[in-house]
């Protein structure tokens, strides 16, 4: 029997998205080191490669939604609008790759299954599900923070004979609508989007919702290419400021609390922001919404008599007003003629709250009030968020202490970053990080920046290991749920919380102080020596 060669390298790191991208390059490229990526898709693209859903769309705008680590990669490209579509995306990433030859040490369509610390030489074992296994002194995760999709365990599931899809893994060629009857199950970020795209193409379209959203319009045409040659002529300072901001984005973010004005004063500055767009809503109109229920009310309101303005029956319009939770208590969504979609005679809104969803049968899904025949099912239904890509893999740290196991009630990290118990073992955006809660570039960037400097520090010193301390880990975790405890976050059962997975603790995941703050501590941590961590 041949025993199995292992492959020693300096480090591994899983995930061909914009993280093992920018890590690739940071750590082959500019250290030197010996890297392997292994990535589960045939390319690049994470996210990108396998959200493909009608409608897929990034809610950050373009000219942020990059890379800044080469500036003449920044001037070259060139966006086509204001919220690039998915295709657009998957290009850039495809390009990027192909400029700093980034795929010669990827191993394709392959999925990491174990990775195993051994403390008798410091490294980690890491198995794959084609048998390979490499050894490597760091491991690094790019898995993304959605990307484990999930579809509820809806009773008869298997039964339907039709076409069903989940928009988290949406065939690569497509899926024709035309002539049939399509029912939509979900309407969260991918639901919305996809929506309004599957209307156009199918005969019929139901539409299955439990939670109605709050929803800005993203105006797309607010922004041209002349915009965005005048955007490159001061890129560094644009990019500098998102760096330092709230959310990632090059925003002036205002001070001003919705009390201290008038109905009409306030509703003037909402219109104002309304007709911009996008996050500048929440960004350019007041501060205290995500804050001050109070508030959150007032933009509650007003978001629900645009939707009564927009939709032309009242009973649809009532089904689509959120009432259940506050505005910013969960994800913001920017939406394109959503709303808008319902005012199609061939598409139906069932509110499963009224009408819960019994089963699915061989022809379609019972609700406890009809049997709703259809010949595809899309499942919008989200994902196993921050953890689960995690949890897939079998992951453990000194003693063989299970990663899935430290984290049963919860995830535990310091910074977002690391795990006491796991050595040299870093996450890109993991959780106890601003990541969802920000542009996502900006925020995957200064991660990769920060381990990069680190193992080169590591290297420097001539030191093998740096791990989390478990106080410091404590003091992390205190320290996001402070933090997230006055705001809207904890005032609705959000996938930030963990809230759409059975049997998943309720732990609010991301860190909600801003990708500034953030940075500044990080900052403060590398500056006081690697404060938290021990070095050896």
């Amino acid at each position: 029997m041949t025993a199995t060669r292992v492959r020693e390298l300096d480090a591994l790191v899983i995930g061909a998205g914009f993280s093992g991208l920018y890590l690739n390059w940071r750590l082959r490229d500019t250290l030197g080191l010996d890297v392997q990526l292994i990535e589960a898709g045939d390319d690049v693209g994470g996210t990108w490669y396998w959200n493909r859903y009608p409608g897929a769309r990034c809610d950050s705008e373009s000219y942020m939604y990059c890379f800044a680590f080469d500036r003449d990669l920044m001037q070259d490209w060139e966006w086509s609008g204001k919220y690039p579509e998915q295709p657009e995306i998957l290009r850039y990433l495809n390009h990027v790759a192909d400029r700093f030859d980034l795929r010669r040490n990827i191993q394709f369509e392959t999925r990491v299954t174990a990775a195993h610390f051994d403390e008798t030489v410091n490294r980690w074992t890491v198995t794959t599900d084609g048998g390979d296994v490499y050894r490597c002194r760091y491991l690094i995760t790019g898995i993304g923070c959605l990307s484990n999709g999930q579809i509820p365990e809806f009773p008869g599931r298997d039964r339907f004979q039709g076409e069903a899809y989940h928009t988290g893994s949406w065939p690569h060629e497509g899926v024709d609508f035309a002539g049939k009857r399509v029912a939509v199950v979900g309407t969260g970020s991918s639901g919305v989007q996809s929506i309004p795209v599957i209307a156009k193409q199918a005969e019929h379209l139901t539409v299955l919702q439990r939670t109605p959203q709050y929803m800005i319009p993203a105006r797309h045409q607010t922004v041209d290419k002349a915009v965005l040659d005048e955007i490159k002529k001061d890129y560094d300072a644009i990019f500098e400021k998102a760096r330092h901001s709230l959310g990632g984005f090059p925003y002036d973010i205002v001070d001003r609390s919705a009390m201290a004005f008038s109905d009409d004063e306030r509703d003037a500055i909402f219109e104002e922001a309304w007709r911009a767009g996008g996050f500048k809503f929440v960004f350019s109109s007041f501060s205290d919404l995500r804050t001050n229920l109070a508030a959150s009310e007032m933009a509650a309101e007003f978001i629900r008599n645009k939707i009564r303005e927009t939709v032309n029956d009242p009973e649809v319009a009532e089904m689509l007003v959120p009432k259940d939770h506050p505005f910013g208590s969960k994800r913001t969504l920017i939406d394109t003629d959503y709303f808008e979609t319902y005012n199609r005679s061939n598409v139906r809104l069932v509110d499963l709250n009224e009408a819960p969803l019994v089963e699915m049968t061989e022809t379609g899904i019972r609700t406890e009030a009809e049997l709703i025949e259809v010949d595809v099912i899309v499942y919008a239904t989200g994902f196993d968020a921050m953890t689960g890509s995690f949890n897939r893999i079998d992951i453990r740290g000194r003693g063989g202490e299970r990663l899935k196991d430290r984290w049963a009630a919860g995830p535990r990290t310091y910074l977002g970053l690391a795990v006491s118990g796991f050595p040299n073992m870093f996450m890109i955006t993991g959780p106890g990080s601003p990541s969802v809660l920000t542009n996502m570039p900006i925020a995957i960037e200064q991660h990769c920046e920060l381990v990069a400097e680190t193992i080169d520090h590591l290297r420097k010193q001539e030191l093998q290991l740096i791990e989390a301390e478990r106080v410091a880990e404590d003091d992390w975790v205190e320290h996001v749920n402070k933090l997230a405890e006055p705001t809207m976050f904890m005032r609705a059962n959000s996938w930030y919380l963990g809230a759409n997975i059975p049997g998943k603790p309720r732990v609010f995941m991301p860190y909600c102080g801003g990708m500034g703050t953030y940075r500044a501590h990080c900052e403060k941590v590398v500056a006081n020596g690697y404060e938290g961590f021990v070095l050896s």
